[in-house]
């Protein structure tokens, strides 16, 4: 089954153009309507509507007039001029007031509602909120009402899922004919609430290209494959791991174990610090070895590079060492600051034959690309995208809503994870599962693609069980990643 498609407002707007179908804001409103009247008990009979300047609006007083038809009531404040709206809104507000329905300047004081319906801005908003609409959208979170909102939450981005100014905290969100990037990214999930998409009868992969895709669980049947009963350690690969400068050794062994406990065949760590240990007696089966022992193509696959690794000179000649070297590698934490660092090093990252990945979170994405923190947040998918351009890498950008891009601009989306994830050694953990699994036979953007969704996915097992999300540590989330791979194998 394919992911599912992820269009831009503007890639929205123009499938609605080659459609060419009529009737596409009456079928939003009646979706709507359905939704809302699901959304009410049996004893729940007021609903408040807001309708906004715009088509959304329009959207808004069709699904007004479907419930007052169905016996509900229902006001409806109106944030826009008559003359003003478009053709199909203003035919849309013409049915409403028909039907014998009248029109509300403000949300009124006092007054009791069971349900609410925006549809004040849709996916078109690219100016933060300001006077009355923004009023209005305080009142409406005041209320303390569950709220459906119509396409997006008012206030929300729908390309990046940046709040504009201020948002509709929504409990319901419908969005029409597919999904857009905002609303599954920084701050979208958190005012969208349960997420729905009704297509209104179009097939928009039949219409545009995507601009991204949803991951979901059928990613990681895609990247592993079962294991015949003839099969022997040599057939899973080779995983190095190098890291684990003075001080910070835990994060190389944490990555290490990942590896080890996703299925990798052997897992050397290559340790940075003055004077390692020669066994991990947790899990003597990490073989430990000099740093420079491990950058040999005939030992690993692999490369994991970057976990509690350090920013000092002698870290960044293995840096270098390792980009030379014929593997896919897998670039996280302090190799990334040191890339930011050096010229050299990113010119030497952008030129490698071999597959990169880069997993940076948002402030190490941010020291590659020479941006504050905040704008990267501001448009996730652009920094994930121009990562990924810059250094010829499949660039993963962590957070809410992880992004991945590859150099030639698509971009995937991850639906999994959860709050508990904040918390140290969850990264190292992410970059020896991906290891892992490329070390297991999945491409490098495979690997990465399943990698990232099997990690968020670990914990929200965690979570489900009672575990989380207060408290899950890294080493929980390994091992429920390991019993959910085993479930897909």
């Amino acid at each position: 089954m394919p992911l599912l498609p992820i269009y831009t407002a503007g890639a929205i707007r123009e499938i609605e153009a080659r459609a060419a179908a009529a009737g596409l804001m009456q079928r939003a409103g009646q979706a709507g309507a359905e939704l809302a009247r699901s959304l009410c008990s049996d004893t729940a009979k007021s609903i408040l509507v807001v309708a906004g300047p715009g088509n959304n609006g329009g959207d808004a007083f069709e699904a007004a007039v479907a419930l007052k038809r169905w016996f509900f009531r229902v006001a409806v404040v109106f944030a826009g001029e008559r003359d003003r709206l478009p053709a199909d809104a203003k035919a849309a507000h013409a049915k409403w007031e028909a039907a014998g329905g009248t029109l509300l300047e403000t949300i009124p004081e006092g007054a009791r509602f069971d349900l609410a319906v925006d549809g004040l801005f849709g996916i078109g908003l690219k100016r933060p909120l300001a006077g009355s609409h923004r009023a209005i959208v305080e009142k409406l979170n005041s209320l303390r009402l569950p709220v459906l909102s119509l396409d997006a939450p008012s206030g929300i981005d729908a390309d990046t899922g940046e709040v504009m100014g201020c948002a509709v905290r929504a409990a319901h969100t419908l969005t029409f004919i597919a999904h857009k990037p905002g609303l599954l990214t920084a701050d979208g999930p958190d005012y969208c609430g349960e997420l729905t998409v009704d297509p209104l009868g179009l097939d928009p992969l039949a219409l545009r290209q995507p601009d991204g895709a949803l991951l979901d669980a059928d990613i990681l049947a895609a990247a592993v494959a079962p294991r015949p009963r003839n099969f022997h350690k040599g057939k899973a690969g080779s995983v190095g791991v190098l890291g684990g400068a003075a001080g910070m050794a835990g994060a190389a062994v944490i990555a290490g174990r990942a590896a080890l406990r996703c299925g990798a065949g052997r897992v050397y760590l290559g340790l940075l610090t003055p004077r390692p240990p020669r066994v991990d007696y947790a899990h003597p089966e990490l073989m430990l070895r000099n740093p420079g022992e491990i950058l040999n193509k005939d030992l690993v696959d692999i490369l994991v590079v970057g976990p509690g690794m350090g920013r000092t000179a002698s870290a960044s000649k293995l840096l270098r060492a390792a980009l030379s070297a014929p593997l896919p590698l897998v670039l996280d934490a302090d190799a990334l600051n040191l890339i930011a660092d050096d010229h050299g090093l990113a010119a030497a990252t952008a030129k490698r034959a071999a597959a990169t990945v880069m997993t940076p979170h948002p402030a190490e994405a941010g020291r590659l690309l020479g941006k504050a923190t905040r704008a990267i947040q501001a448009d996730r998918i652009a920094a994930a995208r121009t990562l990924a351009a810059r250094y010829g890498a499949f660039a993963l950008l962590k957070g809410n809503g992880s992004v991945i891009a590859e150099p030639a601009g698509r971009f995937w989306i991850n639906p999994s994870g959860n709050p508990g994830m904040a918390s140290a050694g969850m990264g190292d953990a992410l970059a020896g599962i991906v290891g892992a699994l490329c070390a297991q036979g999945a491409a490098p953007l495979g690997a990465l693609l399943a990698g990232t969704y099997l990690h968020g996915a670990a914990a929200d097992a965690l979570v489900a069980a009672g575990s989380g999300p207060v408290g899950i540590t890294a080493s929980e989330v390994i091992d429920s990643a390991r019993a959910l791979l085993n479930t897909v194998r």
